[in-house]
């Protein structure tokens, strides 16, 4: 009898983990990659809002240095509000400082350097993406549906993992989202048990027979618990300050809004009148919050002082709406057409299949067939008005169709839409069921035993994992991924170059380097010396973003740049150097005008940086298609096989930033040791 207790115990102690469990650890594994991938830092630069919507104008208010403040934070015209960026990267920062005097002292290094610049705040934002991942999961419970498969879906998609670990405003904005969903949830549930028994009682009190039944059910009445206004406070706030993140939050917060504002209408206790009183209650709530940002804008860009409190001289104009501004700077399609004009499909058409590939389109097929059952009458096919499936559906579809109305729609405006689309449609991907068995499970097997399967993905599944991998790697570390490594390098070198020392970076084909982790001197501020002195800083770093001019302006600028340094050097005796950064594929274009031109100069490369890749310049196939054309060239012939090998190798050598140094010259230099080929 021993030795059976034994084997029993061995059995127990050798159980395979069951499926739940590895699929939790799945989760952790991928929530851990997300925190790490934080602190790599990724090099991938997504869009130039990530640095100059936040950073580029944070980085000015706690540090002296010079930044770019771009257009939408102009005091005549702000358009942004400047508490959430505060709060995000100015918190960070706060922060770092603290932390910095004692880092160069235990350690021996300072913290205010570009990678912890860059890192501090990504790092904030990323641990608030995780509110995002507690909701979807608080969601599930509550409706007793299958949170694993879903948090892992939701953990895997690579807007997580890029676009949501970076300062955007639609990073605040899908968490904001998130929130709301929660909160609505949440009381449409606890509602909906509310009215049943409120309307269990009333039956039973209409069809009282005599006063002491109906005294005893009007108790019962009275003893339910309020529900009718549970969080107003908290989703009133939340959604004003989602407007003041971004104007277009409405799209994203009408949804759960009117969710929350229709809780059981048409039952025998809830009417309009409860309809209209919830929304002017919310209002009313509302109203505090946005009194708070208003005046924390007034008082940052300039409209409101303290004196002007004091003498209380105060009037309309003293204040300033960001949003108002949002919208009437958008309403003239003449801005827009600054910023680029798209399609309107295109979030339908592209955004949502690039953002979500086979989860998209599913949401798009599913949305579709509902579509056409409601237009041939069968309801019955539809989910329930009053249902949390219904919340999710409209939660996708209606911010997507709201924002397809403008005219300029980028990928990242869609991002908070992962929430309902993972909700609805992560178990299809998996193969799997949406309602939560677990607890059945142990109700039915006290020995909590799980028949063990071996994991096999299926084919939505490889197809979802793969296209998130490659687009994590692409935003990630490729796209554009040389800037920030370029900031590095310009950053040291302008720590080690000697005094009186001017650097003039040119730049191509690139995003907008962003100047404030390099902590430039401040220009603009009037410093005062000892002995009451009053001066200012010499600027000593020049940037000079060409875009995607052609070469023939970029070389004559750099060209006429380069007599002015050596007239300076001549008569005030200041040094320079001058640089030009560009992709790789443009280099060979840059070098052939200049050897069919009278060259002024010598340059050669001095740095590049792989991978890189710029969409406004891509590497040439030129080479390649050459040899692949049969007629001018056999490919079974060894020397040419080679030939095509190298050439393919040349291709992908492209995808590199390159950082050339440009210097004066007296003569032509025909020699290629001193070109970029070198």
């Amino acid at each position: 009898m021993r030795h059976i207790t034994e084997y029993h115990r061995s059995i127990d102690e050798y159980k395979p983990i069951s499926p739940i469990k590895r699929k939790m650890k799945s989760y952790w594994i991928l929530a851990i990659f997300r925190i790490l991938l934080t602190f790599v830092p990724q090099s991938g630069y997504i869009h130039p809002d990530e640095y100059f919507q936040a950073i580029e104008v944070i980085s000015g208010d706690h540090f002296d240095i010079d930044v770019y403040k771009p257009w939408e934070y102009n005091a005549t015209f702000p358009i942004r509000t400047i508490f959430i960026p505060q709060m995000i990267v100015g918190t960070s920062y706060s922060i770092l400082k603290i932390l910095s005097p004692y880092a160069f002292y235990f350690f021996g290094t300072s913290l205010i350097l570009p990678y912890y610049l860059i890192v501090f705040p990504r790092l904030f934002i990323c641990i608030l993406s995780f509110i995002s991942d507690y909701c979807l999961y608080k969601i599930c419970c509550m409706c007793g549906q299958n949170y694993k498969v879903r948090l892992i879906t939701f953990a895997s998609s690579y807007v997580m993992l890029t676009y949501a670990t970076r300062v955007f405003s639609n990073s605040i904005e899908l968490i904001l989202t998130s929130l709301l969903l929660f909160y609505t949830s949440q009381c449409m549930v606890y509602s909906e048990k509310v009215i049943i028994k409120s309307d269990y009682l009333s039956n039973k009190y209409d069809e009282a027979k005599n006063g002491v039944e109906r005294v005893k059910y009007y108790k019962l009445l009275r003893l339910l618990p309020s529900h009718s206004l549970n969080h107003c406070f908290k989703i009133a706030t939340i959604t004003v300050i989602g407007i003041f993140n971004r104007p277009t939050f409405v799209a994203f917060a009408f949804p759960p809004i009117f969710f929350w504002l229709q809780r059981g209408l048409g039952s025998k206790t809830i009417g309009l009148l409860h309809f209209h009183l919830r929304m002017f209650t919310f209002i009313l709530c509302g109203i505090p919050t946005a009194i708070f940002f208003i005046i924390v804008d007034s008082f940052y860009f300039g409209y409101l002082t303290m004196g002007e409190i004091g003498n209380l001289d105060i009037s309309l104009n003293n204040f300033v709406v960001t949003p108002f501004n949002f919208l009437k700077y958008n309403a003239n399609s003449k801005n827009l057409e600054d910023h680029g004009l798209h399609p309107r499909f295109l979030h339908f058409l592209l955004n949502i299949p690039l953002l979500y590939n086979v989860l998209g389109i599913i949401g798009l097929l599913t949305f579709a067939r509902m579509l056409f059952s409601g237009l041939k009458g069968k309801w019955l096919e539809l989910p329930r008005i009053q249902s949390i499936v219904s919340l999710m559906i409209t939660s996708f579809i209606v911010p997507v169709a709201l924002l397809s109305f403008f005219p300029h729609q980028e990928p990242r405006f869609i991002i908070p839409v992962i929430f309902p689309l993972v909700f609805l449609y992560a178990p299809k991907l998996n193969h799997v069921s949406g309602v939560d068995t677990i607890s059945h499970i142990k109700q039915n097997n006290p020995t909590n035993y799980m028949p063990q399967k071996i994991f096999k993905p299926t084919k939505l599944q490889i197809i979802w994992y793969f296209f998130n991998i490659i687009l994590c790697l692409f935003y990630g570390f490729i796209h554009q991924g040389g800037v920030f490594p370029l900031t590095l390098r310009m950053s040291a070198e302008l720590k080690a170059k000697p005094h009186l020392t001017h650097i003039h970076l040119y730049t191509s084909y690139i995003y907008p380097i962003p100047t404030a982790l390099l902590h430039l001197k401040n220009t603009q501020k009037t410093y005062v010396s000892s002995g009451n002195h009053k001066y200012r800083l010499t600027k000593d770093f020049y940037l000079y973003e060409q875009g995607s001019k052609n070469m023939t302006e970029v070389y004559n600028s750099i060209t006429q740049k380069l007599q002015e340094c050596e007239e300076k050097f001549k008569f005030k005796r200041i040094s320079y150097r001058l640089y030009y950064t560009l992709p790789y594929s443009a280099v060979g274009e840059f070098a052939e005008y200049s050897q069919n031109n009278s060259l002024l100069f010598n340059y050669y490369t001095i740095w590049t940086y792989y991978p890189h890749i710029s969409t406004e310049k891509l590497p040439s196939l030129k080479t390649i298609n050459e040899h692949i054309n049969l007629q001018n060239i056999s490919l079974f012939r060894p020397r040419s096989l080679i030939q095509l090998i190298d050439d393919i190798s040349m291709f992908f050598q492209q995808f590199r930033l390159a950082l050339i140094k440009i210097e004066n010259s007296t003569q032509f230099v025909k020699k290629t040791k001193n070109s970029v080929f070198t």
